[in-house]
């Protein structure tokens, strides 16, 4: 699948629709497509550096988009999609888990799950379910992807071509930090 993806990736850097393009993508893997968007972001990254910033910025609108999408279903339909969601994508032990921490954390839970590589349609979902500020949630995500997004285009510009294989060296550590910096803010902020 790596591989097709990045072949269409390959196609789509010259063409006229490769901003629409990765919004689009961007929105389909926020919502309902899980595809690891990196695979395809940071190779037209490299490919495009003079479009590097304007890359980052449409992935990051395609994602609030599909955000609004997942938060609206969890607000207005999950009575009648939720279940299908959840088994779809969790299991009912997890998703509860998930409604919980979205009630007590709120802003921290989706700014977290918005960085680190776990489907961000529970939060999406979660948020929705139970009523939780759309201000708040669209902030948190904005944060949230923009780290994960704009990231991908510093490391694309000051590693050029070897970005890839920095990425790779350095994701799990990276995503500690972000994490340890994400819950050190939370902490500080709830003294």
């Amino acid at each position: 699948m790596l591989k097709k993806l990045k072949r269409k990736t390959d196609k789509l850097v010259n063409s006229k629709h490769m901003l629409s393009g990765v919004t689009v993508a961007s929105f389909l893997e926020s919502t309902i497509v899980p595809i690891p968007l990196e695979a395809v972001l940071v190779p037209m990254m490299q490919a495009r550096r003079d479009k590097l910033w304007l890359i980052a910025l449409m992935a990051t609108l395609g994602c609030m988009l599909g955000a609004l999408v997942g938060y609206a279903l969890g607000y207005y339909l999950f009575d009648a999609v939720g279940d299908w969601m959840i088994t779809t994508f969790f299991s009912q032990e997890q998703f509860d888990t998930v409604k919980q921490q979205m009630q007590d954390q709120g802003f921290w839970f989706v700014l977290t799950l918005g960085i680190v590589p776990i489907p961000f349609q529970i939060a999406m979902l979660a948020a929705g379910a139970t009523q939780y500020s759309i201000l708040m949630f669209i902030l948190a995500t904005a944060i949230a992807r923009s780290i994960r997004y704009f990231g991908l285009a510093v490391v694309v510009y000051y590693a050029g071509n070897k970005a890839e294989r920095v990425i790779k060296k350095h994701k799990t550590k990276s995503i500690i930090v972000l994490t340890g910096f994400v819950l050190l803010l939370w902490g500080i902020t709830t003294l």
